[in-house]
């Protein structure tokens, strides 16, 4: 190949290349700067709004009524608005990295545990407390020490009784007249005086008295309060001992006033005790008592345990778990997707996409593992249960706490009485005292309202008192859009000149009639000054 047929093809793939560089150059610049528009045109604030006060919005940026600068609002914020007052809105990635997971509210038993402490007692149904029947003195006492264990039939002390002498010499006397009544009566008083049967056997067949007569125990147990020793005089009504039977011992324990309504009879309890770790007793609930300890708040529980080997003692302290369950199902939650504060219970819903809020829910009995939600959520709808208070802490900054209602479930405009605190004329805006609003479930309250641009701003003033419209004009946003002020003169009142199309006829008839008499009687007033200037003179000095 020639020389210049070599330049020729060389100046041919140069060019070549210099337009495909020069192609793709120009491609990636009008890929980047479509990318850039359109970045530009999605990130256009729809409009800015005051950090402090949502109601307070501008077409353009600038400062708000408290001098901090206005934050922008995008479509993405305006649509989680539309969700309600502290609705937020987080990205999928977001989302992940910060570990939110979310629990479904539905219906469940109420399953809790209910832990407290409680002392060991006798089984006061199998308690016997001895007490004389006749005057005497104990001759010998077979019982040395509270403590002591005895067995039914076991001798407890030999009393010495006047009255239980003649007793028996009542009987013998029966016998030897041989005479039946007076053998029954004799038998029958003795048995009363708690004489044993096998004693009153004796005296018929050796028909001879006994000065002292021993007294058995009634039953198995173990000796407690020992009142008596060998030479005490006792009488009727003195307590000499008590004997109690430890195959089964009560429980004393106390629960708060709250847990009364979980715990019923016949409840399953568990039971440890310090001096004996690892050792479980099952037991059940036996009573709950009806009334309440009004110091402590707390209601007292009898339990009911088995002690075969007699290792529970009276007044041993106690650790004792009582396993509740409801019948019943409620609508429950897992505990850790309630969020409680001092003065209120909330949870974070997920609304999907991304968007969370934080309302107000009342919370009911708390079980093991879930908590009832007694009204603020539905069966189904999904709670933030791990993070949520990241989320919650963001929400609760412009969150009413209230759930999502209908637009068309409440009115758009009310008719309130209030009054003024303060004008910003440069923002259109006031700050006004409204009293409560039924319709849409305010309570009194202070706030800032923008004003209607067909309201006469003049026309208001520190003090001012007036009956306003308020009109829902946009999430959040809440303008004054006809007013009628008080006058203490006279009670006229001045309308602005808005429309009513949205009023009553019965209410605009009324105001044409209070503006009929108000302008007669300035018209009458006007008149009288004319014909009598002297009498106007006296008006207007206060004479």
């Amino acid at each position: 190949m020639t020389s210049p047929h070599k330049t020729i093809l060389l100046m041919l793939i140069a060019i070549m290349l210099t337009a495909v560089i020069t192609y793709g150059m120009t491609r990636k610049y009008f890929e980047d700067n479509t990318a850039h528009d359109n970045d530009s045109v999605e990130k256009q604030p729809l409009y800015w709004v005051a950090p402090m006060d949502p109601n307070y919005r501008r077409d353009q940026p600038g400062k708000s009524p408290m001098g901090m600068d206005l934050i922008p609002v995008y479509e993405e914020n305006e649509t989680s608005m539309d969700s309600g007052p502290g609705t937020i809105t987080i990205s999928p990635d977001v989302v992940n990295n910060i570990g939110v997971r979310t629990v479904k509210a539905e219906y469940l038993p109420i399953h809790s545990e209910i832990k407290t402490v409680g002392y060991v007692q006798y089984d006061e149904d199998k308690l016997v407390h001895i007490h004389p029947r006749v005057e005497g003195w104990v001759e010998k006492l077979y019982v040395k020490a509270a403590g002591d264990p005895i067995k039914r039939g076991q001798p407890l002390y030999k009393l010495y009784s006047p009255e239980l002498v003649n007793a028996q010499e009542e009987l013998v006397l029966a016998l030897n007249r041989d005479n039946v009544r007076l053998i029954k009566a004799s038998e029958d008083r003795l048995k009363a005086l708690q004489i044993a049967g096998s004693v009153i056997n004796q005296i018929k067949q050796t028909r001879k008295v006994q000065q002292a007569i021993t007294f058995y125990a009634p039953q198995t147990g173990v000796v407690d309060n020992l009142n008596v020793r060998e030479g005490f005089y006792v009488k009727p009504g003195m307590n000499l001992m008590s004997v109690g039977d430890l195959s089964t011992v009560w429980v004393e324990a106390e629960i708060f006033e709250r847990q009364a309504e979980l715990v019923e009879a016949g409840q399953a309890v568990t039971m440890t005790l310090d001096y004996m770790p690892g050792r479980e007793w099952l037991g059940k609930v036996d009573y709950v008592y009806p009334t309440l300890n009004d110091e402590t708040r707390t209601v007292r529980v009898r339990l009911r345990f088995d002690n075969e080997d007699y290792v529970l003692k009276p007044n041993m302290f106690a650790q004792v778990t009582i396993a509740t369950t409801e019948g019943e199902e409620k609508l429950m939650l897992p505990t850790e997707a309630l969020i409680r504060t001092g003065d209120q219970d909330r949870v974070v819903l997920a609304l999907g996409e991304g968007k969370f809020k934080s309302i107000a829910v009342i919370a009911g009995n708390i079980g093991e593992n879930h908590v009832e939600i007694i009204s603020g959520l539905e069966p189904g709808e999904e709670v933030v249960s791990s993070a949520q208070f990241l989320l919650d802490s963001e929400s609760s900054k412009t969150s009413d706490f209230k759930r999502m209602h209908h637009e068309d479930s409440k009115p758009q405009s009310v008719w309130v009485e209030a009054k003024i605190k303060s004008v910003m004329a440069d923002h259109r805006m006031v700050t006004a005292t409204h009293s409560a609003i039924s319709e849409w479930d305010w309570p009194a309250m202070t706030m800032d309202f923008i004003v209607s641009e067909n309201i006469d701003l003049s026309a208001l003033s520190k003090g001012t008192q007036l009956h306003m419209e308020i009109t829902k004009s946009g999430t959040d946003r809440y303008e004054i859009t006809e007013i009628h002020i008080k006058d203490n003169d006279d009670g006229a009142t001045n309308q602005s000149p808005v429309t009513q199309t949205n009023r009553p006829m019965s209410s605009m008839h009324d105001d044409v009639q209070s503006g009929r008499i108000a302008l007669n009687q300035a018209t009458s007033t006007q008149k009288a000054n004319a014909e009598d200037p002297e009498r106007s003179y006296q008006q207007h000095s206060g004479m």
